[in-house]
């Protein structure tokens, strides 16, 4: 995966295992029962004019098509970031929210449809699919691109390119699935920005998320990543050799983050001096000073009281200066504030980083979700 999800597997994500679990699970169930299919799917005239409502809830949860289960499930695998970043909660009263707004979004944009061609939208694709789409908008405005590898000069992979793609393979699945993605984004714009207060009356209520927690959790809680498990391996031994370096630099800044917070907490902010040494001087240990040439037996032996002339002069290292005085970009810093970190640590991350946003809402993302 090119997206920068954290940790692998479904730790603190109990939520978007049970829905990949019980979901995936219908999903593939149903495809030995064809003979309930015509009970499940999304039709909006049976809906409208049959006054079937029944169909706003099992239409609209699981896949009747296997490809549309695996694109919708692989999404919400690499969306769990959102659960870890805002709790189960959270991200849960987003999924209901933008689920009860997409059914009326949806037959809205049928009727203009209508309207505009003169075509009746009989039917729409199963599943929870507009809340899928609805997670790009945060995806998009959230996370930021880190480029992964050049591909063709001017066009940059990113960590971001491949959930795109995967949104769009699920988007060119069947005929309608674009009117779905539609009315997913915008009820994901009208939820994500709160527009009209909607958080405020489409949420998941505090009793019902205790209750969800206590029965649910033990059932679908990962795992916590093991430290000791290897990466992937490369394809040569320099990217194998690189990816040892990775790790060891990720445990190198886990366990100073911990010493840390354990001993240089100040007024909740975090000594982020200590945190990014390695980071900010790797460049320069990968580039050691040129040997000096060995003395040659005819030259007299220096004495102790004179420095040897051949030795290296003692470099001192370079004092940085106080990153209280770095300056930072405040449109970085609220992006920072709006995954979710506080103003005081973004603007310490981006100081420490040398204003790498990057750089800092990666270990930000990892070590402080």
């Amino acid at each position: 995966m090119f997206t920068t999800t954290g940790s692998r597997g479904l730790y603190k994500a109990p939520l978007s295992k049970a829905l990949l679990l019980v979901l995936s699970g219908l999903s593939v169930l149903l495809t030995f029962l064809p003979q309930y299919h015509h009970l499940l799917t999304y039709s909006l005239l049976a809906i409208t004019e049959q006054r079937q409502v029944w169909r706003l809830v099992f239409g609209r949860l699981i896949c009747l098509d296997l490809k549309d289960t695996f694109c919708s499930s692989l999404l919400i695998y690499n969306f769990r970031i959102f659960e870890r970043r805002f709790g189960s909660r959270k991200f849960a009263s987003f999924l209901f929210g933008t689920w009860v707004l997409t059914a009326l979004v949806d037959l809205l944009l049928a009727k203009v449809f209508h309207f505009l061609f003169e075509y009746q939208v009989d039917e729409l694709p199963a599943g929870l699919l507009g809340p899928v789409f609805s997670l790009f908008v945060p995806f998009y405005s959230s996370i930021p691109k880190v480029p992964v590898t050049p591909l063709l000069g001017q066009i940059s992979i990113t960590n971001k390119s491949l959930m795109y793609i995967v949104g769009l393979q699920l988007l060119t699945s069947s005929p309608f699935m674009w009117l779905v993605a539609l009315g997913g984004v915008v009820s994901g714009m009208l939820y994500h920005y709160n527009t009209l207060g909607i958080q405020r009356l489409l949420f998941v209520p505090q009793w019902l998320s205790h209750s969800g927690a206590y029965l649910l959790e033990p059932l679908f809680s990962g795992p916590p990543p093991t430290t000791d498990s290897p990466p992937g391996m490369g394809a040569t031994l320099d990217v194998q050799r690189q990816q040892r370096m990775d790790v060891l630099d990720q445990e190198l800044l886990l366990a100073q983050f911990n010493q840390a917070r354990r001993n240089q907490r100040q007024g909740g902010l975090i000594n982020w001096n200590r945190l990014f040494p390695s980071l900010r001087h790797r460049r320069q240990n990968h580039h050691p000073e040129p040997q000096q040439p060995h003395p040659s037996p005819q030259q007299p032996h220096p004495s102790p009281q004179q420095p040897h002339p051949y030795a290296p002069p003692v470099q001192l290292e370079p004092t940085a200066p106080p990153l209280d005085n770095l300056p930072v970009a405040e449109d970085q810093v609220a992006r920072l504030v709006e995954m979710g970190f506080s103003r005081l640590d973004a603007q310490e991350a981006l100081r420490a980083s040398n204003n790498d946003i990057n750089m800092a809402t990666n270990f930000l993302l990892q070590h402080l979700g």
